[in-house]
């Protein structure tokens, strides 16, 4: 016949090269992750075999968005990994947030679930809190804002008296006096070992 619409298929051995040159349905991975990229034509010459990476075993498609398709290792067939790129892990040891880049499970380092505190601790399934470590923290902090409200008391104070004794402390800086005096009394009452249910003061005006 002098004419045809018929597409020449490839025809292939048990080798897998071609005893009659053609076109074949090939599937075509990544060559560096193996994933499953897309399907494709091959235009198979006689006694050839279809390009590098490609495949002519069609791949079933998972229904899931955290599944991936790649090429086995051997190259003998598709196999399902687990796809968690673009989604947020945290290292388990120190708790870092690290963008999932890769293919497959993750390692022991890393998990999707987050953490709740700067003291949490992967004990291998989950995060637990160090309440003591947390405890620490927490008093540190109440002792450090504690000084700090001292450090102002004792400066205004300081100023008051200075006004007091030279007899130029007007009605209100001697009003001020007396109530930064019972300011500094209940601030160094403070127990800073009940952080964080701690009450402070109110700072006189």
């Amino acid at each position: 016949m002098k004419y045809t619409t018929t597409i020449q298929k490839a025809q292939f051995n048990d080798k897998g090269l071609a005893i009659i040159a053609g076109w074949a349905e090939v599937y075509i991975c990544d060559p560096m992750t193996r994933e499953y990229i897309h399907a494709s034509w091959d235009n198979v010459p006689f006694g050839g075999s279809v390009v590098g990476g490609a495949y002519r075993d069609k791949p079933d498609l998972p229904t899931e968005s955290a599944i991936a398709v790649i090429r086995s290792e051997d190259e003998k067939s598709w196999v399902y990994v687990a796809d968690h790129r673009g989604k947020q892990a945290y290292n388990t040891d120190n708790r870092q947030p690290v963008e999932i880049d890769f293919l497959g499970d993750l390692p022991p380092s890393l998990t999707l679930s987050e953490p709740k505190t700067d003291f949490d601790v992967w004990d291998g399934k989950n995060w637990v809190t160090d309440t003591d470590a947390q405890k620490v923290a927490l008093i540190a902090h109440a002792e450090y804002e504690k000084a700090q409200r001292l450090k102002e008391a004792n400066n205004t104070l300081t100023y008051l008296q200075d006004a007091v004794d030279v007899e130029l402390a007007s009605d209100e800086e001697i009003a001020a006096l007396q109530a930064w005096k019972k300011y500094r009394v209940l601030l160094n009452r403070v127990n800073t070992s009940k952080a964080p249910d701690i009450h402070w003061p109110e700072q006189s005006q």
